[in-house]
C-alpha cells in the first residue's frame, strides 16, 4: 500500500508550487530525502518541475523506461536513485501531472488531502517543514521541521 506525500516549495513571490508522490512518503524515507539530497534551491526547483511522481529518489535522474526497474533487460538503462516522474518516464498527460501553484499553506494541505496524502512536505527556501495534515484550532495546518519529526520516530523506535 502507497504511504502518499505532496511535496512542495514557497515561491519569491510567497505561492506555493507542489507536486504529488505517490510511494514512500512517510517521513523516514521521503522526508529523508529531501533532508539530505533536495537542500540545495536549484535542486527542489529541479525536483518540483518534474512534475508528479511515483517515488521520490536521491537523483532527479534521466528520462528513463517507467517499468525499467522491472525488466531485466540491459537497454532499459536506470539506476535505483532516479525518480520516477509520471510525464517524462511514463509519458502521461503534463495536463494531469503538472506541478500546481496554491496560494498558501491551508489551500496546499486542503488541495492534496483530497490524493490521500499522509504528508505534506515543504521547502520554505532554507528548511523542509513538514505536516501530516493535523491543524490547529484556526485551521492552520501544523508543520514542523522533517529534522525533528525524523528525531521523534528514532526516539519513539
Amino acid at each position: 500500500m502507497a504511504t502518499r506525500s505532496a511535496i512542495a516549495m514557497k515561491t519569491p513571490e510567497g505561492k506555493i508550487k507542489a507536486i504529488y508522490c505517490h510511494w514512500d512518503g512517510y517521513v523516514d524515507h521521503n522526508g529523508k530525502i529531501l533532508l539530505n539530497d533536495y537542500s540545495d534551491i536549484e535542486k527542489v526547483k529541479a525536483l518540483i518541475d518534474l512534475g508528479d511522481l511515483s517515488c521520490l529518489r536521491s537523483e532527479i535522474g534521466e528520462k528513463h523506461d517507467f517499468d525499467a526497474k522491472y525488466s531485466d533487460e540491459p537497454e532499459l538503462p536506470m539506476t535505483d536513485n532516479w525518480c520516477m516522474a509520471y510525464h517524462r518516464d511514463r509519458g502521461e498527460e503534463w495536463s494531469g501531472t503538472a506541478p500546481q501553484t496554491i496560494d498558501d499553506a491551508v489551500a496546499f494541505v486542503d488541495c492534496f488531502d483530497g490524493s490521500s496524502c499522509e504528508y505534506f512536505y515543504l521547502f520554505d527556501g532554507r528548511d523542509w517543514l513538514v505536516s501530516n495534515g493535523t491543524k490547529d484550532s484556526n485551521g492552520f495546518p501544523i508543520f514542523d521541521f522533517v529534522e525533528v519529526e525524523i528525531l521523534k520516530e528514532i526516539a519513539h523506535a
